[in-house]
């Protein structure tokens, strides 16, 4: 059973930043496909952003250029740094990891990030 979990949440001005981190229980170079999703109440879980085991990243439309994921092999975390935060991008985030695209995705627990004045 793989486990993730997910640390960086909070509350934030609007314009101002958080990173989120995600630590796995086993290595994440096992996993082909990491990223972060969101679901913000009364709202369906959607993507935020993916990164591929060689690095390749996706973003939706609402966050690039302020949103970066990265991933660290060696420590075995998948990081979303996210600046000019937008009270729109309140919800809570979720890490996912798939080991290939027919396997079932793996769920952190979520981290809940307010951005509000």
């Amino acid at each position: 059973q793989v486990r993730l979990v997910e640390s960086g949440g909070g509350l934030v001005l609007p314009g101002g930043s958080l990173k989120l981190s995600c630590a796995a229980s086993r290595s994440i170079s096992s996993f082909n496909t990491t990223g972060w999703y969101r679901q913000a109440p009364g709202k369906q879980r959607e993507l935020a952003a993916t990164i591929s085991s060689s690095g390749d990243t996706t973003y939706a439309d609402s966050v690039k250029g302020r949103f970066t994921i990265s991933r660290d092999n060696g420590k075995n975390t998948v990081d979303l740094q996210m600046n000019s935060l937008r009270p729109e991008d309140t919800a809570v985030y979720y890490c996912n990891a798939r080991t290939n695209r027919y396997s079932p995705p793996y769920w952190g627990q979520g981290a809940q990030v307010t951005v509000s004045s």
